[in-house]
């Protein structure tokens, strides 16, 4: 279990835009300018759609919006220079723990391996990972409520919704089928 910093944090949420009044903190000037880079490629990217044609071109909302995007990510990255960075946080410690780096690892490791290994195994080595990380329970608990909740979700999106999701090595469809064949009674 993770505990409150109460060296930093008072337990409340400390979510308020600016995080603390008059001051920065770690890492808010790289991810302001992570947002103007972003926000000059993708006006790029919407200036390639029709240029300056006409205003009524295609490009030309994409363009405004970007547009505006590059502003404000501007001011806010120039307001965020000038101020002092708190003192006595990390990025490692208070904006980025190890944990939250690892949850996002986990998740590109998941988008690489939905489609080769299907949603089931996938999603089952997930979740029981993400839950035995984040819960600090045992392996009994952790593996029967990321196998319950796994379940849940298949039967409400894949057998109520009908939703397709990547088979990969569990045959998805010959087990549904089963399902369907005893339910009618051998037919």
């Amino acid at each position: 279990m993770s505990r409150i910093e109460t060296e930093h944090h008072d337990g409340t949420s400390d979510a308020t835009p600016g995080g603390y009044e008059g001051q920065r903190r770690p890492g808010e000037l790289v991810f302001g300018a992570v947002m103007v880079i972003a926000s000059l490629v993708l006006l790029w990217s919407a200036y390639g759609i029709s240029g300056f044609e006409a205003l009524s071109a295609p490009g030309s909302v994409p363009m405004a919006t970007t547009a505006v995007m590059v502003v404000t990510s501007l001011v806010i990255f120039l307001r965020d220079l000038r101020l002092p960075r708190v003192s006595g946080e990390t990025v490692a410690k208070d904006i980025l723990p190890g944990n939250v780096l690892i949850v996002a690892l986990m998740l590109v490791a998941y988008g690489f391996l939905l489609k080769p290994l299907g949603f089931l195994p996938t999603s089952a080595l997930f979740l029981i990972a993400a839950i035995k990380l984040l819960g600090g329970r045992g392996w009994f608990w952790t593996v029967g409520v990321a196998l319950g909740a796994l379940l849940l979700i298949w039967i409400v999106f894949r057998i109520v919704f009908t939703v397709l999701m990547p088979a990969g090595i569990v045959p998805e469809a010959e087990v549904i089928q089963a399902f369907r064949n005893l339910f009618a009674g051998g037919q």
